[in-house]
């Protein structure tokens, strides 16, 4: 069971008290592998996504509901899938690895998309996980046929009185002919509608993978950790491969970085798409790799400490060693802090400067040349969502978080954070199974004395 299910699960059950002998509430399943968990944040319900599966548990973890969803007929070489065409390759029953898992507020449905028949999605209610539609017919239902579980990460974004949108971004495992890496797609009330998942731009609402960038780097690809909004934005943290370094390295190593992307949640045309380099330093040593994270408030404490509003959003993110190993990273990590309002101003000086007409694009992966910035005077403000010119932008360094806790032996692996009497309690699962808490008890900010008496618990057999 991956980490993140029991810091997360757990976190819901235990509130506060890790340091007690009190017993945690658990949800536990021998026959099946849990991916992803998603909260009602109004009853407090939870939803998990699995291996053939889709649970709804009670607030104290009951299970209350189950929905099966696989074994599927499948192969995947099939393009489109056999539900729509006779395949040539042969069919046999393929486990459905749920991939994204999300609360569609405004429609009263679960979103489960999975790993068979191209990444297909299955809608279902909330109240009983009664499968209202599974849209199957046409390309822009297909989100990726990409196989690992961590690699697509998704936001739904409500209008008001108009169908919500769906952000997604997805690991296409070298087929950005049939999807795209990062698109927005509408979210209709029918879901048997042929306009599910239709892009808000014909072609403006996505973005693919360059061939030119997959024949120069076929391995090439981008896994999206996370995804979230804060305030008119939305944003995703991903790992892809660093094409300059690994062009670079005489040995034939690849590099990975991790970026965080940002664009505006009314953009339709990606004109606002910028990314940047993210990372943390813990005593002269890069941490490039990102593995977890999580959006919340800082609390009035830590607020106070860092010199921002205390509805603040903070970013509270978990990093491995280095730049290699994307699939077994070190377990040398560490945690650390980003305020939105930091990146945030890290992207609208490398904005202006660009409007400025300084340097280039920056952005080699998806340009493949250097294009320069065009000198455009006007007003960029922190709300700024793009023109059809000087876009899309790549950042030309590294936006730093501030390291909290590094740790060398169980390895961080996901994160969890909530305020709780003014104080930051931030919950940390680890790859040896065991849950940490660590509190902001005595601040001293830079050098981020925390209350690091944590509480530590067993709660899971090891993982690599």
């Amino acid at each position: 069971m991956p980490a993140v299910f029991l810091l997360q699960l757990l976190f819901l059950a235990i509130g506060g008290a890790l340091g007690n002998s009190r017993p945690f509430r658990a949800f536990v399943v021998t026959d099946t592998t849990l991916t992803h968990l998603a909260v009602h944040r109004v009853t407090g319900e939870v939803f998990v996504g699995a291996v053939n599966r889709v649970f709804k548990l009670a607030p104290n973890l009951t299970e209350l509901r189950v929905h099966v969803t696989g074994p599927v007929e499948d192969n995947a070489s099939c393009y489109p899938p056999p539900s729509m065409r006779v395949c040539v390759h042969r069919l046999a029953p393929v486990d459905n690895v749920n991939k994204l898992l999300l609360i569609d507020y405004a429609a009263h449905r679960l979103v489960a998309c999975g790993s068979t028949w191209q990444g297909i999605c299955q809608f279902l209610r909330l109240d009983d996980l009664f499968k209202l539609g599974e849209p199957h017919h046409r390309k822009e239902h297909y989100l990726s046929g990409a196989q690992e579980p961590d690699s697509m990460a998704g936001v739904i974004v409500e209008q008001g009185q108009g169908p919500s949108k769906l952000f997604v971004g997805t690991a296409v495992d070298g087929k950005s002919e049939y999807f795209p890496t990062l698109s927005s797609r509408k979210l209709i009330s029918d879901e048997d509608s042929a306009d599910m998942f239709s892009l808000d731009e014909f072609v403006s609402s996505q973005i693919k993978i360059p061939s030119d960038t997959l024949s120069l780097y076929p391995a090439f690809d981008i896994y999206y950790i996370y995804g979230f909004v804060s305030a008119s934005f939305v944003y995703f943290l991903t790992l892809q491969l660093d094409t300059q370094q690994t062009l670079l390295d005489t040995a034939g190593e690849k590099f990975f970085t991790s970026k965080i992307v940002r664009m505006c949640a009314g953009d339709s045309e990606f004109y606002s798409y910028v990314e940047f380099p993210i990372g943390c330093s813990w005593r002269g040593v890069e941490y490039r790799l990102v593995q977890s994270a999580h959006l919340a408030k800082p609390g009035l404490l830590l607020a106070q400490a860092l010199g921002v509003p205390a509805d603040e959003d903070v970013l509270f993110t978990v990093f491995s060693q280095g730049q290699k190993n994307r699939v077994s990273p070190p377990r040398q990590t560490v945690l650390c802090l980003f305020t939105l309002s930091n990146i945030n101003a890290h992207i609208r000086r490398r904005i202006q400067s660009c409007y400025r007409g300084e340097g280039t694009l920056a952005l080699p992966w998806l340009l493949n040349k250097e294009l320069p910035c065009i000198n455009t005077p006007m007003q960029i403000n922190g709300n700024f969502c793009g023109l059809v010119l000087n876009q899309p932008l790549g950042g030309l360094h590294v936006i730093e978080g501030l390291p909290l806790l590094a740790d060398s032996t169980d390895g961080m692996a996901s994160v969890a954070a909530y305020t709780y009497h003014q104080h930051s309690v931030v919950f940390i699962g680890t790859r040896s199974g065991s849950l940490k808490k660590v509190g902001s008890g005595s601040l001293n900010i830079w050098g981020w004395s925390w209350s690091l008496g944590y509480g530590t618990r067993r709660v899971v057999g090891t993982h690599g």
